[in-house]
């Protein structure tokens, strides 16, 4: 079943069990709030705390002559809450952000997945504004070589909001740490982002970021409900123009640590 980051549209992928509708849930914790390399609310440290919880579902569509799922609809919203800071004065003053997201995903090929994503970005706290966004999202998980570095793609364009054009590409080459189905799995998570002409804000020009670092899931079933535990931990790093963005209440550092801890499970 596809999954959908509600961030970056990021398409990945999570086990499930039979039935043509797939409800997921998912819950994490951060050291900090950072958005395709951009500050987002939170600095990198313990202050604040800030945790997401998403809900959503994937709903098959098509199937094609083996039986095999080729078309999906994917919806998903995702809420983060803090410890508020003083500007944050209008209640609820701790829910910061809203993202919710509708798309279709395809798999044209054996191993490629394609979506066409939707997500509108809020602030119920008005702590920032609305923006629209529209993109264009690839994965690649076959069984050959190229499938085991797990490429993904992202072209992003916003209909509402400060406009530009944003692009990412990413790759997790990993090892399964053992030979059962649900062995834990070690991973490097790479990703590469720009945005040219104004994406990261008015007059911003174009900025650029590049992230790395290492990853451990550990897989688990609870009956027929599949679910997954994700340790992370990144350094993420910024052009001087990027970081000086955020300033001067903001985290301006070129380099970031990001830790996160994450449970997801689907059905």
């Amino acid at each position: 079943m596809p999954t959908i980051d509600t961030e970056d549209a990021t398409l990945g992928s999570a086990d499930v069990g039979d039935g043509r509708v797939h409800p997921m849930l998912a819950f994490d914790a951060r050291n900090g709030d950072f958005a395709r390399g951009n500050y987002d609310d939170d600095r990198a440290d313990l202050a604040r705390l800030p945790v997401h919880a998403q809900i959503g579902a994937a709903i098959d569509l098509s199937h094609g002559a083996d039986g095999e799922t080729t078309s999906w609809l994917v919806l998903r919203s995702s809420n983060g809450v803090h410890a508020p800071g003083r500007s944050e004065t209008r209640a609820p003053r701790a829910w910061y952000e809203s993202n919710t997201l509708a798309a279709l995903v395809f798999a044209p090929l054996k191993g490629l997945r394609t979506a066409a994503v939707y997500t509108i970005k809020t602030s119920p706290n008005h702590v920032s504004g609305t923006t629209h966004e529209a993109s264009v999202s690839l994965a690649y998980a076959g069984k050959d070589g190229f499938g085991r570095i797990a490429p993904t793609l992202v072209v992003t364009t916003r209909t509402r909001g400060d406009g530009g054009v944003y692009a990412q590409a990413a790759i997790e080459p990993g090892v399964d740490l053992g030979k059962s189905e649900r062995a834990p799995r070690f991973s490097l998570p790479l990703a590469i982002g720009t945005g040219w002409h104004g994406f990261y804000g008015t007059r911003s020009g174009n900025r650029s970021f590049a992230s790395a670092g290492a990853a451990l899931e550990a897989p688990f079933l609870l009956g027929a409900t599949h679910g997954t535990m994700r340790w992370e931990a990144l350094a993420l790093v910024r052009d001087d123009r990027l970081a000086a963005l955020s300033g001067p209440g903001g985290e301006t550092a070129t380099v970031i640590p990001l830790v996160t801890w994450s449970l997801s499970v689907a059905y």
